[in-house]
């Protein structure tokens, strides 16, 4: 292997190790890890680089890095657990368990709207600072209250940080937990973490990104719920690296994980950690054509992408992708739970060659 990768690979998924040793020679990888897990066991399990470009600290195995929306499937993991138990069901109304969050018309929208970027809440309307996202409760009720930007179920656009709150929101009236906690509870055996506790800050990745890039470079010449969405407050790529981001619980955007961990739970999701039936409602779709925030064709399901092509062959596959480049999905067929975490933040929304580079590799050694 190149002197960069550490790990393992199962016989027949050397090709995946080469690949992810060409993003470190060719695609400007400084730090990273992929890891594909296949009935509970790695196949593919690989790290290398530094975690900290400055102090030359070396990725490790365990190293936790902020997978920005990567976080936003494993909160839909979460959110299949709870209607696994019984304790609610995809089509309830949100505002069955939150009677304020029937405002404005909003009182027949259902959670799978909510889980699917459906109900017009893509964020903030007045003006905010950074400072509003490290007070969950407050972000919820906020949203909860507002006017959406559009009817509820007539159409889907990303409502990148606005989902986790409400979500949260959501768990607190339903489980009683916020989703920290939730995650703190259920997840710890997979070392995913919303927010970074105190005692595992020596194990986080520093980010790296380009100058003056920021979430409101996604998206130009942006609309009212584009600019909610992306632009309010706009978010600096090396927000992770400070204290405020990695003590806060942002459910959409500060999951702090290892590609192991994340591998590993997806894994789990589509080998019994759930019903058939769980599976099938979680993962179904709900709304299928051009996202009004993103500008892309989208397939959204319950928290989930479902495939486009960007996680391999397989309509099955469902997963989402953070900013910057890391994404985690999962292959029902294949029974693979796959992720990729890094610390060096790339510009691609769709398309990052890193990505491209692995899951081509993963299909290949798969054929």
């Amino acid at each position: 292997m190149d002197g960069k990768v550490l790990g393992n690979v199962a016989p027949g998924f050397e090709g995946v190790a080469e690949a992810f040793a060409t993003n470190f020679r060719d695609h400007g990888d400084i730090g990273a890890s992929f890891c594909v897990v296949r009935d509970g066991h790695p196949v593919v399990d690989l790290w290398g680089g530094v975690a900290d470009p400055a102090s030359g600290a070396p990725w490790q195995q365990d190293t936790l890095a902020n997978v920005w929306s990567t976080t936003k499937g494993i909160v839909g993991i979460a959110l299949a657990l709870i209607v696994e138990r019984g304790l609610a069901d995809y089509e309830d109304s949100v505002a069955s368990y939150w009677p304020e969050f029937a405002a404005h018309g909003k009182g027949e929208a259902t959670i799978a709207q909510l889980l699917s970027h459906q109900v017009g809440l893509t964020g903030f309307r007045d003006p905010v600072t950074i400072a509003a996202l490290y007070d969950p409760v407050a972000a919820a009720e906020r949203l909860a209250a507002a006017e959406p930007f559009w009817l509820p179920g007539s159409t889907a656009g990303y409502h990148a940080i606005a989902v986790g709150f409400l979500v949260d929101g959501l768990f607190r009236r339903i489980d009683g937990r916020s989703v920290r906690q939730f995650f703190a509870e259920e997840f710890a055996g997979h070392d995913i973490h919303l927010g970074l506790p105190a005692e595992e800050q020596a194990r986080c990745a520093v980010m790296v990104a380009p100058p003056a890039f920021s979430s409101s470079d996604l998206v130009h010449d942006l609309t009212p719920a584009q600019l909610a969405a992306l632009a309010n407050p706009p978010l600096d790529p090396l927000l992770p690296n400070t204290s405020g981001w990695r003590s806060a619980q942002i459910p959409s955007a500060n999951g702090f994980a290892s590609a192991r961990g994340i591998a590993a739970l997806y894994g789990a999701f589509v080998n019994g950690l759930v019903s058939p039936a769980t599976l099938a409602a979680a993962t179904e779709v709900r709304f299928e054509g051009k996202d009004a925030v993103l500008g892309h064709p989208a397939r959204w399901a319950c928290g989930f992408l479902r495939n486009t092509g960007a996680y391999g062959p397989g309509e099955g596959a469902f997963g989402h992708s953070g900013w910057g480049g890391s994404f985690a999905f999962a292959d029902p067929d294949r029974r693979w739970g796959v992720a990729f975490a890094m610390n060096r933040m790339g510009t691609d929304l769709i398309g990052d060659p890193r990505n491209l580079e692995l899951v081509k590799a993963l299909y290949a050694a798969a054929a």
